[in-house]
This record gives structure tokens, C-alpha cells and sequence, in this order.
């Protein structure tokens, strides 16, 4: 869904990035079989440490919520979302925190 709304991301000036706590080759062959045309990050070693620091880690079962960020020019959290598990959260919300970041 996301490489369906690049140009949308685009328009705004903004980079789109997935991150989670697997690793680089697991990233590679889910974006090739997903066609996907940003990049992914591994937050692998040391363990999660983006994720922590997001508070986007589930430590229990060892994976990241379904966290989305919007990070300003200045590097400052704009606007965040966290899915509930299994839930899709779109892109809805990550377009109008653009929309509504100061130009």
C-alpha cells in the first residue's frame, strides 16, 4: 500500500522508511517479494535500540508495534500512531501530519 502512495509522500518533501528489529536479509527478501520501493532499516544489533528508544518495542514477544512517526525538518516527532496488533493502520494519518506541518 505504501509504494501505492510514494508520489503522495513525495509531493510534501518527505522519505518514507519501514524499520523493525529483523534483520537485513529478511528485509531484503521482503522487499523483493513485495516490490517495495523504499528502503527498509534493520534495527537489528544491537537488539531493538530504535525501537526502544520509540517506545515501539514489544519485549515480551521481541517484535515492534505497528508504530508510525512523522519527524519534522528539525528532527522532532511531529505527529505518531500506534496500531493495534493485526490492524493495518493506512497512510491517512501520516498524510495529513504532512499536510499539516509548517512549509
Amino acid at each position: 500500500m505504501y509504494n501505492e502512495v510514494l508520489s503522495d509522500f513525495k509531493s510534501h518533501g518527505a522519505e518514507l522508511l519501514g524499520i523493525s528489529v529483523d534483520g537485513v536479509w529478511c528485509h531484503a527478501a521482503f522487499t523483493k517479494d513485495h516490490h517495495l520501493h523504499f528502503p527498509l532499516l534493520a534495527d537489528f544489533e544491537p537488539k531493538a535500540e530504535v525501537a526502544i528508544k520509540y517506545r515501539a518495542y514489544r519485549a515480551a514477544e521481541g517484535v515492534c508495534e505497528r508504530a508510525l512517526f512523522v519527524i519534522d525538518k528539525n528532527g522532532v516527532i511531529a505527529w505518531s500512531y500506534c496500531s493495534p496488533v493485526g490492524i493495518n493502520p493506512g497512510a491517512d494519518g501520516i498524510l495529513q501530519a504532512l499536510e499539516n506541518l509548517p512549509k
